[in-house]
């Protein structure tokens, strides 16, 4: 396995990680009742500003991992595995990871550093395998 892909299954399992951190608080917050539902109603109660955020930099991850995922299938099918490419993605894992905290704290401006340096990461994959 090459090591983008390596990172990318990583990503995954920090993608399952950050559910977890979503997901207890947000039910202990809001009941089960309520998030086993169809959700067809507000909830009554509202999520606390850290598990909101932490909801958030979910589905921030989400995006984001479409992306990386792109670059990495783009890096691995065209062979094109260089120190460069493996390192933006070691990167991009890197910022994915600080990413959580830095959201979850409120961290500005940092929370958008860590974001751009693992969407630069990204592209930096993408555009070396095109070179």
């Amino acid at each position: 396995m090459t090591p983008e892909l390596t990172a990318l299954a990583l990503a995954g399992l920090l993608q399952a990680v950050q559910f977890l951190l979503f997901a207890i608080p947000a039910n202990m917050e809001l009941g089960t009742g309520y998030t086993s539902s169809a959700r067809d109603k507000p909830p009554s109660r509202q999520l606390s500003i850290r598990t909101a955020r932490l909801q958030r930099a979910l589905n921030n991850h989400f995006e984001a991992l479409i992306l990386f995922t792109l670059a990495v299938v783009v890096v691995t099918l065209g062979q094109q595995s260089t120190p460069v490419t493996q390192t933006a993605a070691w990167v991009y894992l890197a910022a994915r990871i600080l990413y959580i905290p830095a959201y979850a704290l409120g961290l500005r401006p940092w929370r958008s550093v860590v974001w751009g340096i693992g969407f630069f990461a990204t592209l930096t994959m993408i555009v070396a395998a095109l070179l």
